[in-house]
């Protein structure tokens, strides 16, 4: 194809997928597709400017949405398509599960509003015959709407709550051996909640008092965290990144259960640290902030394109003591530290609220996988870090193989290291008997996560 041609053919998919519905299938088709993650994708549209305030809610609450549902969608769509849906063309799928997200759960959004939206864009783009079946699928639910079947708790348990919840069958039956059904019920329900925003606010450029006062001003809501002095939670703060006090860096988005794993390292004014999974950079600029400049934090990641988003906020957050190193850090060499930070790669198995596509990604062997890497990490870690020094292993999973059972392996190993009981620096609420903090999105209305503090002698 010539390159003007190749241009034009471009320009046109880009014109047949515009509008919020477009934008909202070409995403998840890409996430279907490919590796692509859902955040990436959706802040690449957003920033592109061709959508309003309005649309760019919309298109975030129908991606979300859909990625969060698509298994009770799916169940729903099966009942009523002709053949198999599973095989239906993924354009097709993607425009069917959006609009019925639109029917099933918006209620700003009528029902024939959400059907006329899917068949115009899909005879746009698969045409007359495409469009009759879609129009025909949607009305068909709408019609029915009332008398959809779902699995029969009675008769099992497990498909009952992977349907109405839309989790992976293998996730449900993990959870289920571990609390029982009231309790996953429960984990399966706080997972599906639409994440509120919790801000860590800059101590170096303001306080908390005179930043809740800038709050009140603007009319805007927020309660204290729990668990930590400098963060607050948040529902209604939209365009987050384009507000002035964001630009000049008096705030960062993080939620507290990664505040509790940089708080248990325990920085202080003039260490040397390393933060050796850095990317995108909420801990390392947490370091900065606590360490007041004074000191070094060396923040090391696989890719230079990630370091970068860190080399970025810590320009934005005014820290000026962090060094940046793109290494592999299961090899990486270097000085050593007096505190180290593990902020492992991981499943992701307790931030499902916010980044749901990993619900439709993660299958039972990707955990298998990823505690090979961690235990890696913990292995090299070992090699840099001073005698008295302390090193805080962290995820934003709830699964032990990656986990408590990773620290046990790596402490058979290495005796010259031992727990750090987390109660000395943390809530005593969400320490275990083990002395290592755990949170769940059911139990502690925040992320779910682990984090361990070891102190090697």
């Amino acid at each position: 194809m010539e390159q003007q041609d190749l241009n034009d053919y471009k320009e046109e998919r880009k014109q047949l997928f515009s509008g919020v519905r477009g934008t909202s299938v070409k995403i998840l088709n890409r996430v279907e597709r490919t590796d692509s993650y859902l955040d990436k994708l959706l802040e690449a549209e957003l920033r592109s400017g061709e959508l309003n305030d309005f649309d760019k809610a919309l298109l975030m609450e129908i991606v979300h949405g859909v990625l969060r549902w698509q298994s009770k969608l799916d169940w729903v769509l099966n009942g009523f398509f002709h053949g198999n849906f599973a095989k239906a063309e993924v354009t097709v799928r993607n425009t069917l599960r959006s609009a019925l997200y639109q029917i099933l759960f918006l209620d700003k959004v009528p029902d024939h509003a959400a059907v006329n939206e899917a068949v115009e864009f899909i005879k746009r783009i698969r045409g007359e015959k495409a469009g009759g079946l879609v129009n025909g699928v949607l009305r068909n639910i709408i019609r029915n709407k009332d008398g959809i079947h779902y699995p029969d708790v009675q008769n099992d348990a497990a498909l009952y709550l992977s349907t109405m919840y839309s989790f992976p069958l293998w996730m449900v039956k993990r959870w289920m051996n571990r609390f029982g059904f009231y309790e996953t019920e429960k984990l399966l329900e706080a997972q599906n909640q639409k994440p509120g925003l919790t801000l860590r606010i800059n101590t170096m450029k303001t306080t908390v008092e005179d930043f809740m006062k800038m709050f009140d001003l603007q009319n805007i809501s927020y309660e204290k965290s729990n668990f930590l002095p400098m963060f607050l939670k948040t529902t209604n703060l939209t365009n987050i990144s384009n507000s002035e006090i964001f630009r000049r860096g008096f705030f960062t988005v993080q939620d507290e259960s990664a505040g509790l794993a940089a708080t248990l390292l325990n920085v202080q004014p003039g260490d040397r640290v390393l933060d050796l999974c850095a990317a995108p950079g909420g801990k390392t600029t947490f370091f900065g902030e606590v360490m007041k400049n004074q000191g070094t934090i060396v923040a090391v990641d696989k890719y230079q394109t990630r370091l970068n988003l860190v080399k970025g906020s810590c320009e934005r957050l005014g820290l000026t003591n962090v060094q940046f190193i793109a290494a592999d850090a299961t090899d990486f060499q270097t000085e050593l530290a007096d505190k180290i930070l593990i902020d492992a790669p991981c499943s992701g198995l307790g931030v499902l609220s916010k980044k749901p596509d990993i619900k439709i990604k993660r299958e039972m062997r990707d955990i298998n996988e990823v505690v090979k890497i961690q235990e890696h990490l913990l292995t090299n870690a070992a090699t840099l870090l001073k005698q008295g020094g302390a090193l805080v292993y962290s995820t934003c999973t709830i699964e032990p193989e990656e986990n408590f059972n990773v620290i046990k392996k790596f402490l058979e190993t290495h005796p010259e290291f031992e727990i750090d009981n987390a109660a000395k620096y943390s809530n005593e609420k969400i320490v275990s008997a083990d002395g290592f903090i755990e949170t769940f999105p059911h139990r502690n209305g925040i992320d779910g996560s682990f984090a361990i503090r070891l102190i090697k002698h």
